[in-house]
């Protein structure tokens, strides 16, 4: 190490990142609603997942004008919402050389980073902060889970296509480049975790803690001037400086949370209603944990779940891993055969046939969603018209597992920001520059692009 790159143990405590608390303060500021302004709601996002690409033909409206008066076969369960959602087509995933023989371990792990593991580090995780996270980091202050991650199947898929790590076949969600989030796939753990307060009071009402010992002006000793430090350091100490400044940052928003939830409960015994929730608002949705083993009952309890999270407002990030690449089988379609085995189909009837069930299968689980969502009332309009959803595919067509126009659908205005009930047929952007976009039009400040992006895509803005 270059002696410019040292430093003491005294200069370190000094110097890391006073800034890093100033942009979480100021979007704090939706929380309490000024004098004489109609309250807004926060923005939700949400992402639903499913793998191995769609039948294209069955998928995209054949024009704009056709999707309302005609849509295809894999949107029948979107149709009474189909004003409030927007397609847009012409969407390229990340090209994935040199990995080219790794089709499967990255059509999750770069979708919601827009970005390739490093070749040099193949083995380990080393990707990239994903879409959901980048959000949680702004928003998770706000609430008790800063987000939420769901999935159907256990992350525990044993494959190293290309030498890379197995954990890129069922992860979604990177907390930073080296940090995979695991999904919680038991109904009833998403539940206690949304409600543990509630459980451990033996009541209705939030049981508020005591704020951390640690306070706020130790973190601000703490997080010192973390650029001006950060700019010193070889790019390894950076790595380590990021991931480290991440910690902290859980911990400021842990303090925030506890904080707003006790002005929030001190409120609601003072007698006066929370400014998250009106008169007008629909009550929290009941959620009722299946006892069979069908998909679908188990698939709509979480998406329930998800639901359940953003009407009460304790979190405001989810994703939904609906299955994951190889695995997954569909007996209630009537046949047991796996998803993955039927993509590779070489346009044999049968097979495409069941690619199309299965596809139509979960969007209707997703169409589930949106329609509860948008039954939902929230300050004069609807729970969904406050949500951006998107439903997608980390390939476009898993018999080629070509990725140059991945199918989305997105469902939610995102409080005005996203003009829906439109087909998008000829969008040139990249998964990045979607990701990008939704996040400006979820309200979560852009400080560089995500992944390969290289612009937003204005059209599909409001």
């Amino acid at each position: 190490m270059s002696r410019s790159a040292k430093m003491n143990r005294r200069a370190c405590l000094k110097g890391l990142g006073v800034s890093i608390a100033l942009p979480l303060m100021e979007s704090m500021g939706w929380a309490d609603t000024p004098k004489g302004k109609t309250y807004k709601p926060p923005v939700r996002l949400g992402f639903m997942y499913m793998p191995h690409g769609v039948i294209m033909d069955q998928f995209w409206p054949k024009d704009a004008e056709s999707f309302h008066r005609a849509p295809p076969p894999a949107l029948q369960s979107l149709v009474p919402v189909l004003d409030q959602c927007l397609m847009v087509k012409g969407i390229s995933g990340v090209p994935i050389a040199p990995f080219n023989g790794a089709p499967h371990a990255l059509e999750l792990s770069t979708w919601l980073t827009a970005t390739l593991p490093a070749a040099e580090k193949r083995a380990e995780i080393h990707i990239a902060i994903s879409a959901d996270q980048i959000a949680a980091n702004h928003v998770g202050a706000f609430t008790a889970l800063p987000s939420l991650e769901l999935a159907t199947m256990p992350q525990t898929w044993k494959e190293n296509q290309e030498g890379l790590n197995e954990g890129y076949y069922s992860h979604c969600s990177f907390r930073s480049p080296t940090q995979a989030v695991p999904a919680e796939v038991n109904p009833r753990n998403v539940l206690y975790r949304l409600f543990q307060k509630q459980e451990e009071g033996g009541g209705g009402g939030r049981q508020s803690s005591p704020t951390n010992a640690l306070d706020r002006s130790l973190l601000d000793i703490v997080l010192g001037g973390a650029r001006d430090l950060r700019r010193t350091l070889p790019t390894s100490d950076q790595q380590k400086l990021d991931e480290y400044l991440d910690s902290v940052r859980s911990v400021e928003r842990r303090i925030a949370a506890v904080e707003y939830r006790q002005k929030e409960d001190a409120l609601e015994k003072a007698g006066l209603r929370s400014s998250n929730r009106h008169a007008s608002d629909s009550p929290p949705i009941e959620i009722r944990i299946p006892e069979g083993e069908k998909r679908s009952e188990y698939m709509q309890v979480m998406c329930d779940l998800n639901i359940l999270a953003f009407q009460t407002d304790t979190t405001r990030v989810s994703t939904y891993i609906g299955s994951t690449p190889n695995g997954a089988s569909y007996p209630e379609l009537g046949f047991n055969d796996q998803h993955h085995s039927n993509t590779h189909h070489n346009n044999e009837p049968e097979k495409v046939r069941k690619i199309a069930l299965i596809t139509e299968f979960n969007i209707a689980q997703f169409a589930y969603m949106v329609k509860k969502m948008h039954s939902l009332r929230e300050a004069g309009g609807t729970l969904l018209d406050n949500c951006i959803m998107m439903w997608g595919s980390g390939l476009e067509d898993g018999n080629k597992h070509t990725r140059e126009n991945l199918p989305f659908v997105i469902a939610g205005k995102g409080g005005g920001s996203i003009k829906t009930g439109r087909f998008l047929p000829d969008a040139k952007g990249n998964q990045g520059d979607l990701l990008t976009t939704l996040l400006a039009c979820a309200g979560i400040p852009i400080d560089r692009p995500v992944g390969i992006a290289t612009k937003q895509l204005e059209e599909i803005k409001a």
